[in-house]
């Protein structure tokens, strides 16, 4: 069954299966957006379940592009409209990522805040690009996902780890996380933990 213990379900049709999930973790974190933003969302989840979208061939095999080499690239691209879609995979490998692979970053280099904020920027600077012209409404869409980054990692922490039940060895990374981002999530997974983050400082969790 795996070191998670979790029951693999059958699902008939991914994209539904996202979509509703997605929904739920949204009302479940009361972070209200744009339905074109929530079905933006359910695209990324839908092409990124397949890993050929997400990881490039490289001579070492699959892989998964640093950020800041996606970032580079956006801004050696030799046109708009490339600088542009490089930007908006960097923005979705960055959601996509941060969501679903947040308890990862406990053993990683980079963290979490990292991805959001790449993200983030990402995002906003698209928002920016397609502001005006036939791509207004793609343009408002970007700009909600870099208004609301940091909350929607919330709502896909929480498709990602529907079936997790979060531990006292959770305690000190849900700390960290919400020290570096801020995340309401983290903040009342702690409080169900019987931590008050805004009240124990780090002396409470030395214990």
């Amino acid at each position: 069954m795996g070191e998670s213990g979790k029951r693999v379900v059958a699902v008939a049709n991914l994209r539904e299966f996202f979509r509703d999930s997605v929904h739920g973790a949204l009302e479940k974190q009361h972070v209200t957006v744009e339905e074109q933003t929530e079905q933006y969302v359910v695209n990324v989840l839908t092409s990124f379940s397949r890993s050929e979208a997400l990881y490039e061939d490289t001579p070492q095999g699959a892989q998964l592009k640093p950020l800041a080499f996606m970032l580079r690239d956006a801004l050696e691209a030799p046109s708009a409209s490339a600088r542009n879609r490089l930007l908006q995979r960097l923005g979705d490998v960055s959601l996509f990522i941060a969501g679903f692979f947040a308890r990862g970053f406990a053993t990683k280099l980079v963290d979490i805040d990292y991805h959001i904020a790449m993200g983030g920027r990402a995002y906003g600077t698209l928002a920016t690009a397609t502001a005006r012209g036939g791509a207004r409404a793609l343009g408002g869409v970007f700009e909600e996902l870099a208004q609301k980054f940091q909350p929607l990692v919330d709502a896909l922490n929480e498709v990602s780890e529907s079936s997790y039940t979060h531990t006292d060895r959770d305690i000190l990374h849900l700390y960290e996380i919400w020290l570096k981002t801020g995340s309401a999530r983290c903040h009342a997974l702690l409080r169900g933990l019987g931590v008050d983050p805004t009240q124990a400082g780090r002396g409470a969790l030395a214990h």
